[in-house]
């Protein structure tokens, strides 16, 4: 795999001087030329299992935090694959069940993300793809151009 370079996406933030009041971007600019990937939603799940769910497969911790954890460890699994880091996720989407527990799965995001901030929207839902998760994640990542 080629190493990618600089330029990188940036954040937008209207007033800078607030930026670290929020979890996320309000906006992320692209450089042209870029490559997007879409990284498909993430449970705490195994990246790999049996379709139909066998729910042996599924046993999910009942600590958001963990079950955040186990989701990022399966979009790294992705990003390590194409040499991407977490600096290169420009947009995300996080879906919980209980959106009271949207600061604990924020406390793990930063764990990941640092002081890396992609555009994100957070919805609640009733029920997630996988038996027992409480939280998925998919998000868009960039590479740089290889010859930038």
């Amino acid at each position: 795999m080629e190493q990618r370079s600089e330029p990188r996406p940036q954040e937008i933030h209207p007033d800078p001087a607030r930026s670290s009041e929020m979890p996320y971007a309000p906006a992320i600019e692209v450089p042209a030329g870029s490559t997007i990937v879409f990284i498909s939603g993430a449970t705490p799940s195994p990246l790999y299992h049996t379709h139909p769910h066998i729910p042996e497969e599924h046993q999910q911790p009942d600590d958001i935090r963990e079950q955040t954890r186990r989701a990022l460890e399966n979009i790294k699994l992705v990003l390590d694959a194409r040499g991407l880091g977490w600096q290169h996720v420009v947009k995300a989407t996080k879906y919980l069940t209980d959106m009271r527990e949207a600061d604990a799965m924020h406390e793990v995001w930063r764990e990941y993300f640092g002081e890396w901030q992609p555009a994100s929207t957070m919805i609640c839902v009733n029920n997630l793809s996988s038996p027992g998760a409480r939280v998925e994640l998919d998000l868009v990542a960039v590479a740089p151009p290889v010859d930038a």
